[in-house]
């Protein structure tokens, strides 16, 4: 695939609240993005950037419009293979009960994939984790629990991830080395990244940024061009 085709699209996408009330809360979304891009999704709360984040790998379905992977109509891939290659991160770690270990390999097990031991180790070892496979999820920090989502998702080896305020409810040592960390994973991994934040250092890191406001695309272009 050409580096320069979109490796995400969204066309014309809108997204209503059901009826009676039928409220829009996304308005003709147009954006895309290419392989290893980080694009920066910003605006006030309520802007509904969160949504959008849900209809790209259908959480949510858009009222109206199409949205692409590879150029193809996500609504033709079934949900757990569109999951497992668009990988989200929410802002509050939600982990299942039981181990590190059990909560990193469930993507794959659901895909008949054994994590091995070294392997699991390899991963621990890359979040700054080692030793942590048998800890049980449930006793772990606020930066702790979120580099295991983080692995916990990854895990699934996807091809785009998305970072809804991923470092938002951590406090500012654990903000910065969680952003270090999700920089660093996306870069080695060559990833393609949309990361929803409200902070304008965070969207400064990003090669473009969408701004929303009040479910509408207000500016879409480079740092320089929206932030300023």
């Amino acid at each position: 695939m050409n580096s320069t085709s979109p490796r995400l699209e969204c066309i014309e996408v809108s997204r209503n609240t059901p009826p009676p009330e039928s409220r829009a809360i996304l308005q003709n979304i147009n954006f895309s993005v290419t392989t290893g891009e980080i694009l920066a999704v910003t605006g006030p709360s309520g802007a509904g950037k969160s949504t959008l984040l849900r209809l790209l790998n259908r959480l949510e379905e858009p009222t109206s419009g199409n949205i692409r992977l590879d150029g193809e109509d996500t609504r033709a891939l079934p949900p757990a293979e569109l999951r497992r290659r668009i990988g989200l991160v929410m802002q509050h770690p939600y982990l299942f009960p039981g181990t590190v270990a059990g909560n990193i390999a469930f993507g794959p097990g659901q895909q008949g994939v054994h994590l091995a031991a070294k392997a699991m180790q390899s991963m621990l070892e890359e979040v700054g984790l080692p030793g942590f496979a048998s800890r049980d999820a449930a006793t772990l920090s606020g930066g702790e629990a979120q580099r295991v989502s983080i692995l916990r998702t990854l895990a699934n080896q996807p091809e785009l991830l998305l970072l809804d305020e991923p470092t938002s409810a951590l406090d500012a040592a654990n903000r910065q080395s969680v952003e270090d960390l999700i920089l660093r994973l996306i870069r080695e991994r060559g990833l393609t990244c949309i990361w929803v934040t409200h902070s304008p250092d965070q969207a400064r890191l990003a090669d473009r940024v969408l701004h929303l406001e009040s479910g509408k695309v207000v500016a879409f272009g480079t740092p320089e061009e929206v932030l300023s």
